[in-house]
């Protein structure tokens, strides 16, 4: 009996995450084309920006430094997504857990030193 009443709790979260999941979806896709004007002509499906007519191709070539820079900023995020959650669990992991923090900051900066020696962080 007490491994239903155990399983009884989840049945009610995930009820709650069904409904939040249900809800918006049904209020987009059912309620949204109900409601909304139907009326396109052609000034309305433009492509429309500052009230400035569009010119020539949107497709622009962006030099690889720029793509190399977002690549470094993206990877030191994802290391501060990961550093918080550890700096506030510091005291219940031990000295286990700093020890894999500290191997996991050594292969980012080993990664940093290797885009410094290949010098992508230089613009030419």
């Amino acid at each position: 009996m007490e491994l239903w009443a155990y399983y009884d709790n989840y049945i009610l979260v995930l009820m709650f995450i069904g409904l939040g999941v249900l809800l918006p979806v049904a209020t987009v896709s059912i309620i949204g084309p109900l409601v909304r004007p139907k009326n396109p002509y052609r000034e309305k499906i433009t492509t429309y920006e500052s009230g400035i007519a569009p010119e020539g191709d949107a497709t622009v070539r962006y030099h690889v430094a720029y793509y190399l820079v977002a690549l470094e900023f993206i990877i030191f995020d994802v290391e501060t997504v990961f550093l918080i959650p550890w700096a506030v669990a510091l005291g219940d992991l031990g000295w286990d857990g700093l020890n894999l923090m500290l191997i996991f900051i050594f292969i980012l900066v080993l990664g940093l030193a290797y885009s410094w020696k290949k010098r992508v962080l230089e613009w030419n």
